[in-house]
């Protein structure tokens, strides 16, 4: 099992690798530190930045604090995409499948099972043993178990 730390550097370790495979674990690792950034983030926006929740407007550093999280939204882009390619890898799937959900997520109600479907695929366990795009994660030595 991929741990908390080991999750985060593989993703920004392999931020634009498309090839090989990645687990579950390292997924939804990945899914719970983005989260938690935002959500921080999101806190400090509003807490920090003096938010009038009547007329809307923010102090400037909760505008400095927005502007930061947009720009690691924008850099987390690609990884994200990275990573869900490895997870449908990890699956025997292609890469070209986050193309077609990516699409479908633009067409109204349609988009609402696009969503469920990368849900579902995040959930999926992945090939046992070795597959078409790289050798096993949970097993990379593709040693067999033996019964004695």
């Amino acid at each position: 099992m991929v741990t908390f730390p080991e999750a985060i550097q593989l993703f920004f370790s392999r931020y634009v690798d498309f090839q090989g495979r990645s687990r579950r674990s390292e997924y939804w690792w990945v899914t719970l530190f983005n989260l938690i950034v935002f959500g921080v983030g999101g806190v400090l926006a509003v807490t920090l930045g003096g938010m009038n929740f009547e007329t809307g407007e923010m102090g400037p550093l909760g505008y400095v604090i927005v502007g930061l999280l947009g720009l690691y939204g924008l850099g987390i882009i690609v990884p994200s995409i990275a990573l869900f390619v490895r997870r449908l890898h990890d699956i025997n799937q292609t890469g070209w499948i986050y193309l077609g959900l990516l699409v479908l997520g633009f067409v109204p109600l349609i988009n609402l099972l696009a969503s469920i479907a990368q849900i579902v695929i995040a959930c999926i366990p992945g090939t046992v043993g070795a597959n078409k795009y790289g050798p096993d994660p949970k097993n990379p030595a593709g040693s067999a178990d033996v019964f004695v």
